[in-house]
């Protein structure tokens, strides 16, 4: 437990200890200093106002709202919480739920309690609050509902799962998101530059900063701990020192994989990775999946290929692929990574062990080209809308025939516009599910077809469907 009247950084809000960690000395001390989460820190904003008291419309001292902060590591969560203490001059405490019990929340609402005598409010920052049991959280609820403190919570897992309703219902639930490549290059040059930081005694060449950026995936903490580290094997003996590709390399024990997501390897790679699986090579596969995780891809892109790669490439020779494709991108949303490696890489086994047709992606290929060449005739009368008051009367819906009366499901009768009674577009292959569709299809055309030929009987009987 820490309990202090300003934002950490030293004695009073002072300069940070030199021994800090760099990414405790680089904390922003205002929000002029802080990157990323714009859509949460606009003019008039909730937490902007928790921040700035004095910013709200009317002036004044904003209501003490207490926040839960829901976003990735390293996306400022405590940062905003240290923010919040400091710009609106209340007390903070800190509680890690890692460590903390009962008591020790217990304790810590007796002092805010005895400040509020004074009328000194506190701000409560928990971190980590889904580790919290719920008797826990619960020991927090009348503090939150009275106002003893504000709490500021901070949590990586999904609140609606991890936090109980009661303090949910109390708080307001501000997401935040991964900062973006802009954002952590901006924390990095800072890092280099400042007095807190590097105080200009490193500098890096334009691929390490590329790697970094790239291997600290949206998250803050994590580049100011590769570069701290990469900086201190660079700087061994050298008054200014030079931090390469080499030196990110040996800071993070990982060869750096040499891909840009926004130039040719990005496509390169994913060229390859799709290229792969629809040629049914899983271990090329599985390669190139690791390839654009470790190169800090984003997930959600690999997973959105993936369904896509199930639709166009797999289809109908094997429906479950899309359903384990979808699963994965689920997977991912709502655990990430590193964890989300393994949904992905089992999309990827199944989609290239799985037997391969892209005679639905030709399918309505075909279709949306009659359309496009204006081959869209009228809708069949008996297929039109007959719901309506004179619908009857214009010979909509007359010797319609439904088809669950007819034999295996399937009337003899137009559904096609005229001209189009004779398109084929979707032509099953031979493999997988489709060799057992391929048949049946035969068997459902020669019924339909028997409609515009009245003459010629449909063979074999509907019933054998």
């Amino acid at each position: 437990m820490d309990l202090f009247d300003s934002a950490p950084g030293g004695p009073a809000g002072g300069e940070p200890d030199p021994r800090a960690p760099l990414a405790v000395r680089m904390r922003p001390r205002d929000l002029g200093e802080f990157t990323g989460q714009t859509q949460l820190l606009a003019p008039g904003s909730p937490l902007r106002r928790l921040i700035e008291p004095e910013s709200g419309d009317g002036g004044g001292r904003a209501a003490p709202t207490s926040v839960i902060l829901w976003g990735p590591a390293g996306s400022g969560k405590t940062t905003l919480a240290y923010l919040v203490a400091r710009g609106s001059g209340r007390l903070f405490t800190e509680l890690s739920a890692v460590a903390a019990g009962v008591k020790d929340i217990r304790a810590v609402l007796e002092q805010a309690r005895q400040a509020l005598a004074t009328g000194a409010e506190t701000v409560l920052f928990i971190d980590e609050v889904h580790r919290f049991s719920k008797a826990q959280q619960d020991a927090l609820l009348p503090a939150v509902e009275n106002r003893l403190v504000t709490l500021v919570a901070a949590t990586t897992e999904n609140p609606s799962f991890s936090i109980i309703s009661p303090l949910l219902s109390r708080s307001l639930l501000l997401t935040l998101e991964p900062l973006g490549d802009d954002g952590i290059r901006q924390l990095v040059d800072r890092a280099v530059a400042d007095q807190r930081g590097l105080a200009g005694t490193v500098s890096l060449t334009e691929p390490a900063r590329a790697a970094l950026v790239r291997l600290a995936g949206g998250d803050a903490r994590r580049a100011l701990t590769i570069l701290e580290a990469a900086a201190a094997t660079a700087a061994l003996g050298r008054d200014q020192a030079v931090i390469d590709l080499a030196e990110i390399e040996r800071a993070i024990d990982v060869a750096v994989v040499q891909y840009d997501r926004d130039g040719d390897q990005h496509y390169d790679v994913t060229s390859a990775f799709i290229k792969s699986i629809r040629g049914s090579d899983v271990d090329a596969g599985l390669h190139y999946l690791a390839r654009m995780i470790q190169a800090g891809e984003d997930p959600r892109f690999i997973a959105r290929r993936l369904i896509i790669l199930a639709a166009e490439d797999v289809g109908m020779a094997d429906p479950s692929a899309l359903q384990t494709a979808v699963a994965a991108a689920q997977a991912v949303q709502m655990i990430g990574l590193p964890e989300g490696r393994i949904p992905l890489a089992e999309a990827v086994v199944h989609l290239a062990t799985a037997p391969k047709s892209n005679a639905v992606y030709k399918g309505i290929e075909a279709a949306l080209a009659d359309v496009r060449a204006g081959r869209a005739g009228p809708v069949p009368p008996h297929l039109r809308d007959a719901h309506y008051p004179g619908a009857a009367g214009l010979g909509h819906g007359q010797d319609y025939q439904y088809a669950h009366d007819a034999p295996g499901a399937v009337a003899p009768q137009a559904y096609a516009p005229p001209g189009l009674s004779d398109a084929v577009y979707y032509r099953p292959s031979d493999r997988g599910y489709e060799r057992q569709v391929g048949p049946r299809l035969e068997r459902i055309r020669a019924v339909l077809a028997s409609a515009s030929r009245p003459d010629r009987p449909a063979e074999p009987p509907a019933d054998h469907l």
